[in-house]
């Protein structure tokens, strides 16, 4: 996108800025009983206040929108929140979650690196991707704060954070329960109980459970097709559709505790658990060139220029990777891309395969049947086709009010959970690459915060302190026989011990009644220990000594040699940081205010947790922003339109991206190495709106913008300095543009309301890796979902009809290039077809 772009769309914002005061009335009349904008209390600057008068380019969504959109997961509330991004992992990722804030973000699980957009729930930090796929169950609202939140909440989150807050204990004896049926056989069941133990002390317990049938079906090729491939007879058993990917199995619980001890003290306590037990995530192939032994090339191509792209080689053992039945080798090409341009499958007669969609079929078996060799006496290998979560925490909030000036605020924690999941890395019957995955994490944390107010409110503000542990370590079975030489080995249990502490206030001073002032400010201290454990499968220890190419036979002398040096090995990160804020608004009426902001913030170094060889096992700097916002927030037409509008500026500086490509290395491929690979300036506009133009109708949407620029020096070829990343490429996961909109009509009977409601989102191409490679390019996509409920006229009952992907829109959640690393395979995660769903809830 370019800048001319960006200017238009300013001009628009700052006509739209300028002309609102004229509008605004400063009268709000409700007792019509007409549809107006909700008051929605918002705590991202520590207190109670207003969304209209938090100075913060914020996405507040409270439990009733939630409930009408239908979103009961946390990736869903990205549609509606500008120049926000969040998708569930792919295949190599488990059950997790990808953010990006305006650009700012991160893709890897590992440990090693710290997320770029903080999720919290009830005030308490959520530390790694792996925990931070969570479902929206019993909810008050959610906030999405855009931009740096370094002095305004527990971790420094550089993107941004996204902030769940759980409806807390009310002891009046309410209750729901809802049960769902839909598409690929989904049972879901949602309740909550909120009762009074004592006048002073009240629970609410909640829970869900959903089951889904997946919707990718894993096919035996070699039953399907009469050539030399094999059949997958140690888990098909002869049967074409023996599995499937997608399924999930998931269940959640919740139990709250609230004791108003006096008037001045109030205690919350919460624990909640969540279990998943589902099927792998649903990958399919896109693309495949030839992946021979005895060094034959293989060649991919273009999928936006259909030319033929660089030829991709590798020199591999005599031993085949997958025997034929003909006893030749099988080469891995199109005849395993069961649909598109790329494929030449001979089992696709009308777009279907054995009676299924072939956009939704994949011949993976997560199996390694090679014949045991020197270089690789450990097979076979079975990877499990599984994505499994358990986890579960205590929270603790403490509030103590000295008096109507002075309040104390202790927020505790402790969290654990356990993440399995396994990959087939090609998604084809040839065993390139497959792994098994466990991450074990558990974090306890302090907060504590003093809020106060001074001189009859002319002064208020906030001091505390924030401490967090965490110990994780991650253990993978990693079987890659792409790499020169074939590595088959254990990853693990790789330990990652750290620790952050810091200190923090904020000040804001109110002159007058329409002017406010903020400052503030932060100092953080990391400490990041990553300790290397790379070991044989049958828990030898690599050996360097002798690791050499036989010229004769291109066999390696020992298994794994070349990870020697890689055991009992600690990398270290220590740093130290100040971040700051400083706010100016400005309200000209009740309906009409205006704010500028500059502030910071950070994401911590580390060091690269996924060498293939010693010479990649290097460290990376912390990254930093500086943003630059000016918004305005206005409430027009006697509340019944409502315009929330932002622009921004990031200075991003030492940018943490993984390359997948390391020239400096003694192995440039593969590699996945993050390193700070430069600078770049990014800019933007976001505008929200909500208005309710008649009794009954409401209508909401927003609309985002960004350009992103590398401002590092490149080299001849366009390149960043020491990457193979172009300077005009842009961070994984960041559309340029994105919109979205949603329009609700309410019909009142005696009997009851019947509502019905659309809901639409756009977001433009994204990239998944960051050299922005053609085949990681995930095309822009325009989404619907419908809802048609009735409520009966007590509140009492509840019946909906849901559809989403009401389209039926081929869309991909990601894609994986692994083509540059050798494998010669594209692949990616398809999203859901369209599905229909049917629920009904009693309330009481």
């Amino acid at each position: 996108m370019k800048l001319a772009k960006l200017s238009v769309v300013s001009s628009l914002a700052i006509a739209t800025c300028l002309s609102a005061p004229a509008f605004a009335q400063d009268n709000t009349d409700e007792s019509e009983g007409r549809s107006t904008t909700n008051t929605i209390v918002v705590t991202a600057e520590f207190r109670e206040a207003n969304l209209q008068d938090t100075p913060i380019a914020i996405t507040a969504v409270n439990a009733e929108m939630l409930d009408a959109r239908g979103q009961t997961s946390i990736e869903q509330v990205a549609n509606q929140a500008p120049n926000v991004s969040l998708r569930p992992q792919p295949q190599n990722g488990g059950s997790g979650l990808i953010a990006f804030i305006r650009g700012v973000g991160q893709v890897d699980f590992n440990y090693a690196l710290d997320p770029g957009v903080g999720i919290y729930v009830d005030d308490v930090y959520i530390p790694t991707l792996s925990s931070s796929l969570l479902e929206l169950m019993d909810l008050d609202r959610i906030e999405v704060l855009r931009g740096p939140q370094g002095t305004l909440a527990g971790k420094n989150s550089i993107g941004g954070s996204i902030r769940l807050f759980s409806a807390r204990p009310q002891g009046d004896n309410s209750g729901s329960f809802r049960v769902e049926y839909g598409s690929y056989d989904m049972v879901s069941l949602r309740g909550m109980a909120d009762f009074g133990i004592a006048d002073n002390l009240a629970v609410r317990i909640s829970g869900m459970s959903r089951s889904r049938d997946g919707y990718v079906s894993m096919l035996d090729y070699g039953v399907l097709h009469n050539d030399n491939v094999p059949s997958n007879n140690a888990r098909g058993r002869g049967n074409a559709n023996y599995e499937s990917m997608g399924g999930e199995s998931i269940v959640a619980g919740r139990v709250a505790l609230r004791w108003e001890a006096s008037d001045q003290l109030e205690i919350n306590i919460s624990g909640d658990y969540t279990r998943e037990n589902s099927e792998a995530v649903p990958t399919v192939l896109i693309a495949a060139g030839a992946s021979t032994p005895a060094g034959v090339s293989s060649e991919l191509f273009d999928p936006f220029s259909h030319n033929p792209s660089t030829s991709l080689s590798n020199t591999f053992t005599a031993i085949p990777w997958l025997m034929g039945t003909d006893g030749n080798a099988v080469t891995s090409d199109c005849r395993f891309v069961p649909s598109g341009p790329y494929s030449c499958d001979t089992a696709n007669v009308n777009g279907r395969i054995d009676g299924h969609d072939a956009r939704y079929v994949s011949y993976s078996n997560f199996m390694d049947g090679m014949a045991t060799n020197p270089q690789a006496p450990y097979k076979p290998y079975f990877a499990l086709p599984i994505t499994e979560f358990e986890g579960w925490g205590i929270h603790g909030n403490l509030t103590y009010d000295f008096n109507d000036n002075l309040q104390f605020v202790y927020i505790g924690s402790y969290r654990t959970y356990t993440s399995k999941w396994g990959q087939d890395q090609d998604a084809t019957p040839i065993p390139i690459a497959q792994l098994d995955n466990q991450l074990d994490h558990e974090a306890y944390s302090s907060e504590i915060r003093l809020n106060f107010e001074v001189a009859d409110g002319l002064l208020e503000g906030t001091v505390g302190g924030y401490y967090l542990h965490q110990n994780g370590e991650y253990t993978a079975r990693v079987d890659l026989n792409y790499v020169n030489p074939t590595i088959d080995f254990i990853h693990g249990p790789d330990t990652t011990p750290s620790t952050t502490k810091a200190v923090f206030g904020t000040i804001t001073l109110h002159p007058t009644e329409e002017f406010s002032l903020t400052g503030g400010l932060r100092y953080t201290r990391d400490r990041k220990v990553y300790t290397y454990y790379r070991s044989n499968p049958d828990g030898t220890i690599p050996d360097g000594f002798g690791c050499f190419v036989d010229p004769n036979g291109g066999v390696f002398s020992q298994p794994n040699c070349i990870l020697s040096g890689l055991f009992g090995i600690p990398g270290a990160f220590q740093g130290d940081r100040f971040d700051y804020r400083l706010v100016g608004n400005y309200r000209f009426s009740d309906a009409f205010m205006v704010y500028a902001s500059l502030s910071t913030g950070f994401k911590g170094g580390g060091v690269n947790p996924r060498p293939f060889v010693s010479d990649q096992a290097l460290p990376f700097n912390p990254e930093t922003l500086t943003t630059y916002e000016v918004g305005f927030k206005a409430d027009l037409w006697d509340r019944r339109l409502r315009l929330n509008g932002a622009a921004f500026f990031n200075s991003y500086s030492n940018i943490i991206l993984g390359k997948q490509i390391c020239p400096e290395s003694s192995l440039p491929s593969p590699c996945l190495r993050p390193e700070n690979i430069g600078s770049a300036d990014v800019q933007g506009l976001e505008l929200e709106v909500q208005f309710f133009p008649v009794e009954g109708l409401s209508i909401d949407g927003s609309i985002a913008v960004l350009d992103f620029e590398y401002t590092t020096a490149t080299d001849a070829a366009g390149n960043l300095l020491g990457t193979a990343i172009n300077g005009n490429n842009i961070t994984p996961y960041t559309p340029e543009l994105t919109y979205s909109f949603g329009i609700q009509y309410d019909h009142e009977m005696d009997a009851g309301t019947l509502s019905a409601r659309f809901d639409g989102s756009y977001q433009s191409s994204v990239y998944t890796n960051a050299e922005n490679t053609s085949w990681a390019r995930v095309d822009g996509r325009f989404l619907g979902n419908a809802r048609l409920s009735y409520t009966t006229a007590d509140d009492n009952w509840r019946v909906a009809l849901e559809v989403q992907n009401l389209f039926d829109k081929y869309y991909f959640l990601s894609r994986s290039d692994v083509a540059s690393n050798a494998l010669g395979v594209v692949t990616g995660v398809p999203g859901m077809p369209r599905t229909w769903s049917l629920s009904v809830e009693r309330r009481f």
